[in-house]
């Protein structure tokens, strides 16, 4: 009989953070059949088509980047679950979604913008600042060092330089702006959720 492998999991885990990963994936998906023309983030649309905020995250300009991104998605999710944030932090990655779009105002130049890795490094950042605060001992550990990459891989990326940047890595122009903002917004997002939850970790 064929055996298959299974995530274990905490007892009192709590599905919400996996549902929105969930969710961010299969509208990534479904966005293939829909005009990205009508769901990418353009600056000057944002305060008549508010629902680019969200919709953006799910326009991808080619098959690698839809790839890596489902890829990285399931990371994200899996790092989530794995250090049991509560859904309380579910609530601030949501929070974090449109104003990672929002946020990209600051570059103006960058007229069109789609895919999920804005919104992931919000994520990460989440779980980060919640094992950060909450957790102890090797969890602890494993925060400072994800956060310590997390901040260095912004920093190589030089959001403050061109809003587009062609990497031999991409068939397509990356935004690396995005990923900053996409960080911040889930930084304070997560600060503001812990501010108003008392749950400890075990």
């Amino acid at each position: 009989m064929a055996s298959g492998v299974r995530l274990k999991l905490p007892a009192g885990t709590d599905w919400a953070w996996g549902l929105l990963t969930a969710l961010l994936m299969v509208g990534a998906v479904l966005a293939l059949w829909l005009p990205a023309a009508q769901l990418d983030w353009q600056p000057e649309l944002a305060a008549s088509e508010p629902w680019r905020a969200f919709t953006a995250a799910w326009v991808h300009w080619s098959t690698l980047h839809l790839g890596t991104n489902l890829l990285a998605a399931a990371v994200v999710g899996a790092y989530g679950l794995s250090a049991q944030v509560p859904r309380l932090m579910t609530w601030a990655w949501l929070a974090a979604w449109p104003l990672t779009h929002l946020a990209l105002v600051v570059k103006p130049d960058l007229a069109h913008y789609g895919g999920l890795s804005g919104v992931l490094h919000g994520g990460v950042a989440i779980v980060c600042l919640w094992l950060l605060v909450r957790a102890r001992g090797g969890r602890r550990a494993v925060g400072a060092a994800v956060s310590l990459g997390l901040v260095i891989k912004l920093a190589s990326e030089q959001p403050w330089g061109p809003a587009l940047q062609q990497s031999p890595e991409w068939d397509i122009a990356v935004a690396p702006i995005a990923h900053s903002t996409g960080a911040l917004a889930g930084l304070l997002c997560g600060a503001l959720a812990l501010a108003l939850t008392r749950t400890r970790t075990p």
